[in-house]
């Protein structure tokens, strides 16, 4: 699995953009305002699920998205969703809970994880991520998380949030 040095190495080998600014350990998103005070640009909630089908997926939105699980499925082409298991979000993306990210993707060599965008998140410059751990942010412009995306092969679903 990749460490947050990797992920920073990559992104400067495929001249992407990024700033980095380490603080201390945020978990959830409605904590550490007084960090995200200091960042300009969209901060995120990622959330790590399984479909009934054992589909696993990634949802990465704006942190103040709401997020409708019930009626998320019909919008991305999934079967009924939970929340996958810390020990499956080790397995597929190398990161604890607190710590996702789609920077995770990058540990996802199997592509067994479907990526879903919130719209409103590439309206958004820059985008704030966690570089796979959460004791840092790391803001990337949407054409730099773009350019990641696809260095990677990975194609996300496009999801606007605010019409599910």
């Amino acid at each position: 699995m990749k460490t947050p040095d990797d992920l920073l190495a990559f992104l400067d080998a495929h001249g992407i953009e990024h700033r980095t600014t380490r603080h201390a350990a945020v978990f959830r998103v409605n904590e550490g305002a007084q960090i995200k005070a200091g960042l300009p640009g969209a901060h995120t909630k990622n959330l790590f699920l399984k479909d009934a089908k054992d589909q696993l997926w990634l949802i990465c939105a704006r942190d103040e998205t709401r997020i409708d699980l019930k009626r998320l499925p019909a919008s991305i082409g999934s079967a009924r969703l939970s929340f996958g298991s810390p020990e499956r979000l080790w397995q597929a993306l190398g990161v604890r809970p607190g710590s996702v990210t789609v920077f995770a993707m990058i540990n996802d060599e199997a592509r067994a994880v479907r990526l879903v965008l919130d719209r409103a998140l590439l309206e958004s410059d820059p985008v704030n991520f966690h570089p796979l751990v959460n004791t840092a942010t790391t803001a990337v412009s949407v054409q730099g998380l773009l350019a990641f995306l696809k260095t990677l092969d990975i194609e996300p679903v496009i999801v606007d949030f605010g019409q599910i």
